[in-house]
């Protein structure tokens, strides 16, 4: 089996489409070719006057999900065959893999600086509106925030469909609970990959919201939507620490950065009357968990547990592990929301009562650690509600409640640590003019 890390060059050899299948097919110098299968199911016949957004759309995929194979040799040339980007899209995609890799470089002690280079040539023909039906797609990951803002949307009586991608028993409960229309998309990995990575190839963190984005325009092309509307929130914005002179951010492509260069692109490059936005942008990760704790018809169903939703490896007996920083932090960010009972009830146990816990906790409070790679709130929101907690009767002597007041919060500002302020949206947002309304609920 050739090694990829020996490799000089990446190839991006080809993606085509037939019968509700893209396949992509990539390529380590001129080794074996590595082909990732998406499947659209009942996908219908492309109308017309969508081909060229289409092809565009198919390319933008080909190009993003590649970032998945390109990491195990991160070989210093890329190569495009069939086509090289132009300028607008090459710098799209330094950036993703650049900064989509950031997590992964720091945990392998590299510095991508030097690799990431796409080709380009030349400029492209600007996209015009395709009349694309006033619809969403909803991508459903099974924790919260995507639930909250299922509800949001029919709030707003828009015509929404949750998508997923993968085979998620868990995320396809959440979507029946939603009482939305469901739409599983199918994503199959080249099984080389996981050859390689038995091997010893570099292996990592991706940008997967990226992968899943990039999806999702096809999805959006060939079943009639006008907008994808994640459900990322400000937080998401926020980095982890520094590496090799750059910010590095387990949640790079829920960023507003992101979103707001991808939905740029898309409208200039695929078709001018797509929307890609969160709904959830201007708010913090506190402020979703208050809205989640609006409506209890997820308790039973959802979860943020990412064990939940491991590709390979042993998953959890029930929704939640309790050990990983996703559960600490969901369960911390709920408590000041929820009745004691009601956290309890979902979790099946008191994870501020259990000292063992105590170094995933002080990492999500940012105390003698940095904050975890994972999709967790800031350093802030964790403070503050710890802090909210250890003023309440019925939370103050948990131990690790009780600990917090004891030796943390002597060494913090307390001035700093108020909830309210942080429950107020702010910030730039992606909205299009029909999903404004969301903004309402947020006050």
């Amino acid at each position: 089996m050739p090694d990829p890390r020996q490799a000089a060059t990446f190839r991006f050899v080809r993606a085509d489409y037939a019968d509700g299948e893209a396949r992509l097919v990539y390529a380590f110098d001129d080794g074996p070719e590595l082909v990732e299968r998406i499947g659209f199911p009942d996908a219908p016949a492309l109308p017309a006057g969508r081909e060229a957004a289409f092809g565009a759309a198919l390319k933008l995929l080909h190009l993003i999900a590649g970032i998945s194979y390109y990491k195990a040799g991160v070989p210093r040339q890329i190569v495009v065959d069939g086509g090289v980007p132009d300028a607008e899209t090459a710098q799209l995609l330094d950036t993703l893999y650049l900064h989509g890799l950031g997590e992964f470089a720091y945990q392998n002690g590299l510095d991508l600086r030097e690799h990431i280079r796409f080709p380009r040539a030349g400029t492209h023909t600007p996209a015009v509106a395709l009349g694309l039906p006033a619809r969403s797609l909803l991508p459903i990951g099974g924790g919260k925030d995507s639930l909250v803002s299922a509800e949001l949307l029919k709030r707003l009586g828009e015509s929404a469909t949750a998508v997923w991608v993968g085979n998620s028993p868990l995320i396809a409960a959440c979507v029946v609970t939603t009482g939305l229309p469901g739409l599983n998309l199918r994503r199959q990995l080249a099984p080389e990959l996981f050859d390689y990575n038995k091997a010893g190839a570099w292996n990592g963190h991706i940008p997967v919201t990226a992968i899943n984005s990039a999806i999702l325009v096809v999805a959006a092309l060939l079943y009639g939507y006008d907008t994808i509307a994640f459900s990322n929130e400000r937080s998401a914005s926020s980095a982890t620490l520094e590496y090799a002179g750059q910010a590095v951010n387990h949640q790079w492509s829920k960023g507003w950065e992101f979103e707001r260069d991808l939905a740029a692109w898309l409208r200039s490059h695929v078709a001018a009357d797509l929307n890609y936005c969160s709904l959830l942008r201007p708010l913090s990760e506190l402020a979703v968990t208050r809205l989640f704790a609006r409506e209890s018809r997820y308790d039973a169903v959802f979860s943020s547990c990412n064990r939940n939703f491991r590709i390979l490896g042993p998953r959890p007996a029930d929704r939640w592990c309790g050990q990983c920083p996703k559960c600490h932090f969901v369960f911390l960010a709920l408590a000041p929301f929820l009745p004691k009972p009601r956290l309890l009830a979902i979790f099946g146990r008191n994870l501020l009562d259990d000292e063992s816990q105590r170094q995933g906790f002080d990492a999500l409070l940012e105390f003698r650690e940095h904050k975890p790679f994972e999709c967790v709130g800031e350093g802030r929101e964790s403070r503050a509600a710890l802090y909210a907690l250890s003023q309440r009767p019925e939370w103050r002597e948990d131990a690790l409640v009780a600990r917090f007041r004891e030796v943390v919060l002597p060494q913090l500002d307390a001035t700093g640590l108020a909830l309210e302020p942080l429950l107020q949206p702010e910030g730039p947002h992606g909205l299009p003019p029909r999903l404004a309304g969301v903004l309402d609920a947020f006050r």
